[in-house]
């Protein structure tokens, strides 16, 4: 037994040092994985020589040390102008904005809260070409923040002199942006004037105005004065109730609508009258063909208008409190929007989809000699979109004008001209 035991030993002893030394091994081989290579040698013989990387050197290492055990001093923040940087092609200058610039997140508060924007008189336009259609128009820039010297370049110079230019990174701008993919460029400008503006296009218009009765939605408002300015409308009245003019959101939709055709914003119904040329009537479409189709039929059968007064949205809470055969509602005539209804000079109220058009609204056409304008639809579709009724309206004006002008023999452009 003793003879057995000894052998074992003997065959145990040297396979410990190899044990040990394939262990070493081992840690070695991680060592030089973690290591950055000097050279490295591949099967076909080439040899590629690496550089080390630079050391610290002490001299950056003794500030770190001085300042263990005091409180660390923030960096000195260097105004913009500190930092100026000259374009010498326009002899403009712009400032870098430095890390902790909170010029853009001011700014950007403010013109994005319509009460900000009516206290300080700012809007926000974003994008290049609708920066470019508001300077052609005559607005006034105070600001503008932009990723790259590009973008300015692209604009006008006469238009820059006066204007604060700072670029900043693209992911400022496109934090702030409401855009998915945006362009680079914000311009800050001060709230126009339409008395101020000069619309280059304005000389296309018609006797035609269009007057927004109530709408609440930034698509829709935009989309309708994008139709307004396509139409050739001579003017765009909004009451209050109506969604700001100058939110980003209808910026977007309008497409450059703003600066194409004056736009008169906040109005009280009782100053709406002094906007509106001599001998202006008024006509209604509220998008409520129901109840239009109602007031025919029951005129038709002899009937008081007082059983209408269902089909107005706008009165539709109060049907328990008014006495239906009461003389609440004015009377107005109801035509088909195909009709002549040119024949002065014409402005068309269209009301938000949710409230329809006001009371105020209806008052106004009958005082006008107006009337009630019916886009006819398919029984089971309630209403049209309001942008959608808008544009349907005053594309066909336009295109009564045009026909009333060609049949005098007179040519389109002067005949327009004449009207105006």
């Amino acid at each position: 037994m003793a003879v057995v035991a000894r052998a074992k030993t003997c065959v145990l002893r040297p396979l410990l040092p190899v044990i040990q030394m394939w262990d070493l091994d081992a840690r070695r081989w991680v060592r030089a994985l973690r290591r950055t290579p000097l050279k490295v040698m591949f099967p076909s013989g080439e040899v590629v020589e690496r550089k080390r990387p630079p050391k610290k050197q002490p001299h950056e290492m003794a500030p770190r040390a001085s300042l263990q055990g005091q409180n660390p001093q923030p960096p000195p923040q260097m105004s913009s102008s500190q930092t100026p940087c000259a374009w010498d092609e326009a002899g403009l200058r712009y400032d870098k904005a430095y890390p902790g610039d909170k010029r853009l997140s001011n700014v950007m508060t403010i013109v994005k809260s319509r009460p900000f924007r009516e206290k300080h008189g700012k809007i926000l336009l974003e994008g290049h070409r609708l920066i470019a259609d508001a300077l052609k128009a005559g607005a006034v820039p105070r600001t503008f923040f932009f990723s790259r010297l590009e973008y300015i370049k692209e604009l006008p110079v006469d238009k820059l002199k006066d204007v604060s230019l700072i670029k900043v990174k693209f992911e400022d701008i496109k934090a702030w942006s409401d855009v998915v993919a945006p362009q680079g460029i914000m311009g800050i400008f001060a709230k126009p004037d339409h008395v101020k503006m000069t619309y280059p296009e304005l000389h296309h218009s018609v006797p035609l105005l269009l007057i927004c009765d109530n709408l609440r939605d930034p698509g829709n408002l935009g989309t309708i004065l994008r139709s307004a300015a396509g139409a050739g409308c001579s003017k765009v009245l909004l009451t209050k109730g109506c969604v700001d003019v100058w939110e980003p959101k209808v910026l977007r939709a309008g497409m450059g609508a703003h600066f194409q055709v004056p736009i008169i914003n906040n109005l009280e119904w009782e100053t709406v009258p002094n906007y509106l040329p001599p001998d202006t009537r008024v006509y209604v479409a509220d998008n409520c063909g129901l109840y239009a189709q109602a007031q025919v039929a029951n005129k038709a059968g002899g009937h008081t208008k007082g059983a209408d007064r269902r089909f107005l949205k706008f009165h539709k809470n109060e049907e328990k409190d008014v006495d239906i055969g009461t003389d609440w509602l004015p009377e107005l005539e109801v035509q088909n929007y195909d009709l002549d209804w040119t024949e002065a000079p014409a402005a068309v109220v269209i009301g938000g989809e949710t409230q329809g058009v006001s009371l105020e609204s209806l008052q106004l056409a009958e005082s006008t000699g107006g009337k009630r304008l019916l886009i006819p639809v398919v029984p089971g579709v309630d209403s049209l979109n309001s942008a959608m009724a808008a544009s349907i309206l005053l594309f066909e004006g336009r295109r009564q004008l045009r026909v009333r002008l060609e049949g005098t023999g007179v040519s389109t452009e002067r005949g327009l001209e004449a009207l105006r």
